[in-house]
C-alpha cells in the first residue's frame, strides 16, 4: 500500500492533498453507480488501509470521549486515538468524496436510467481490471503459519465460495419499499457497509432495497430530513463494521484479501450490460460494439491508474529511503 504522508513523518507536498482529493472524488463517484464499489476504488487508488485504520481510530476515540469524559477520566485516551487518524489524507479524501457525490448524483440519476447498457459495460471493464489489486496483494500477505506464498488451494476455495454467494446476492430482483424513517436508517446502515467492503456496491444494495432513486433525489433536492436519517444509519453501519475490518486487516490480512477478491469477482454479475428489469441475464444484443469499446476503455483506465500508482509508490519509497 502507498504510505500516507502522515505516516512518513515528513511534511507532505501540497500536491498530495490534491491527489487525495481526486482519490476521494473517484470513490464518491463510484458510490453513485449501482454495481461499482467505493471500497474497490479505494483499493485501486491505494488508500483502503489508511481509510479503514483511520476510521477505526476515529470511532474508538469518539466512544472513549463519550464514556471517559462524563466519568471524570478526561479525554487523554480519546485524544490519543484522534491523533492516530491520518488527517492529512482523510480530510482531502472526504472533501473529494462529498463534492463528487453532490455533482455526480445529478448526472447518474439520468445516465444510469437512460443508458444502462453503456454504463454497465464501462464499469464492468473497470471492476474486471480492479480485480488485480486484491489478487496481487494476497501473495504479499503472510499465511496463518507466517510464510509468504502465491495463491494456494486454501485461498482459492474461500474465494470461489465468496464469489458464488456474491453472484447470488446481486442476482436478486430490485425491491420497492416505502421510504419511512426506520427503513431509511436500516437501508443506510446496510449500504454504507458497502463503502468499506470492496466488491459490494452501496448504490446496488439501495437499488435492491428500492431506495436508490429516492436517495439520489434527496441528494439532488437537498432533502435534509431524509439525508439526516440516512446519515444516522450510515454512522450505525460504520460503527458496526469498521472495527472488525480494522482487526482483520491487521491480524488476518491474507484471508481478508482472498474474500475481497471473491466479492469483487462475484459482483461482476451485476455489471453484465444486458439484463432485464428483474436482473435476468440476456444475450448480447443492442449496442454490442459500443459496449465492447466502453468495456475496453474502462479496463484501460483502471490499468493506467494502477501503473501510475505503482510508479508513484516506487518513487515515494526511493525518496523515503534516501
Amino acid at each position: 500500500m502507498t504510505t500516507s504522508p502522515q505516516r512518513t513523518g515528513r511534511a507532505p507536498a501540497w500536491t498530495s492533498y490534491g491527489v487525495d482529493a481526486v482519490r476521494g472524488a473517484l470513490i464518491g463517484t463510484a458510490e453513485t453507480v449501482p454495481g461499482v464499489s467505493g471500497g474497490t476504488v479505494a483499493l485501486v487508488v491505494r488508500v483502503y488501509d489508511t481509510a479503514i485504520t483511520s476510521a477505526g481510530h476515529l470511532i474508538t476515540g469518539a466512544v472513549r470521549a463519550v464514556t471517559d469524559v462524563p466519568r471524570g477520566k478526561g479525554a487523554a485516551r480519546a485524544a490519543t486515538e484522534f491523533r492516530s487518524v491520518a488527517w492529512r489524507t482523510i480530510i482531502p479524501l472526504l472533501a473529494g468524496m462529498v463534492v463528487a457525490l453532490l455533482v455526480m448524483a445529478r448526472f447518474m440519476e439520468g445516465w444510469v436510467e437512460d443508458h444502462p447498457v453503456q454504463t454497465r459495460a464501462l464499469f464492468f471493464g473497470m471492476v474486471l481490471a480492479s480485480l488485480w489489486v486484491p489478487y496481487s496483494m494476497v501473495a504479499g500477505a503472510p499465511r496463518s503459519d507466517g510464510r509468504m506464498s502465491p495463491w494456494t488451494m486454501r485461498d482459492i476455495l474461500p474465494a470461489v465460495v465468496t464469489a458464488v454467494v456474491m453472484y447470488v446476492v446481486v442476482s436478486l430482483p430490485p425491491g420497492n419499499v416505502e421510504a419511512s424513517a426506520p427503513v431509511i436508517v436500516i437501508a443506510a446502515a446496510i449500504a454504507i457497509c458497502a463503502l468499506v467492503l470492496p466488491g459490494l456496491s452501496g448504490s446496488f444494495l439501495l437499488l435492491t432495497i428500492g431506495l436508490y432513486q429516492p436517495t439520489l433525489a434527496a441528494v439532488n433536492d437537498r432533502d435534509f430530513g431524509y439525508l439526516g436519517l440516512f446519515a444516522l444509519g450510515a454512522i450505525i453501519g460504520l460503527g458496526s463494521i469498521v472495527k472488525v475490518l480494522q482487526w482483520l486487516l491487521e491480524h488476518r490480512k491474507r484471508i481478508t484479501l482472498v474474500i475481497v477478491t471473491g466479492l469483487m469477482a462475484g459482483s461482476l454479475r451485476a455489471l453484465w450490460p444486458w439484463q432485464n428489469d428483474d436482473r435476468d441475464l440476456l444475450a448480447p444484443s443492442e449496442d454490442l460494439a459500443l459496449a465492447i469499446i466502453l468495456g475496453i476503455v474502462g479496463f484501460a483506465v483502471v490499468a493506467a491508474v494502477l501503473v501510475v500508482e505503482a510508479r508513484m509508490t516506487r518513487a515515494q519509497e526511493r525518496t523515503t529511503s534516501a
